[in-house]
């Protein structure tokens, strides 16, 4: 079965074990204070859309859209399940949400991700995705928990 990525609520059932995975995750790793991951409420703010990924109705991915500016968003809650790591699962939902992007007219998005062992990962899918390190944006300070790194939109792509 084709993976099928689609806006989602975030307040369904399976969505929530996820994100509540995801925020566990975060805070194991980060001090309360570098802890950026949108919960619940974060993701219902008007200026976020929210994506899921599912195969046969299994969720297997979650990622979103939030508006910074008329120009510029941010990647928001990308996670996978544990099950379906390696299996191009955030590949498939960077690259919706980066045709989004392109589709609503921003011309660069930019995110905010761990600098610890434990998202490598992360780091790798991001920079072949043609993301490349930035200085903080909007909120983001300078600090040994934070990395950015942002992608221009405009030409070629």
């Amino acid at each position: 079965m084709d993976l099928v990525i689609a806006a989602d609520d975030s307040r369904a059932t399976d969505v929530q074990a996820l994100l509540e995975r995801h925020l566990v995750f975060a805070r194991e790793l980060s001090p309360p204070a570098h802890v950026h991951a949108l919960d619940t409420a974060g993701l219902l703010d008007p200026a976020v859309t929210f994506f899921s990924a599912r195969r046969g109705g299994v969720l297997l991915g979650v990622g979103a859209l939030k508006r910074l500016d008329r120009s510029q968003a941010e990647l928001k809650s990308m996670h996978t399940v544990e099950a379906a790591r390696g299996q191009g699962v955030g590949r498939a939902m960077v690259e919706h949400l980066l045709s989004v992007a392109v589709d609503r007219g921003y011309l660069r998005v930019s995110l905010e991700t761990g600098t610890m062992e434990a998202f490598a990962a992360a780091r790798l899918l991001y920079a072949s995705a043609g993301f490349v390190p930035c200085e903080p944006f909007g909120e983001y300070t300078v600090n040994p928990y934070s990395t950015c790194m942002t992608i221009s939109l405009d030409g070629g792509r």
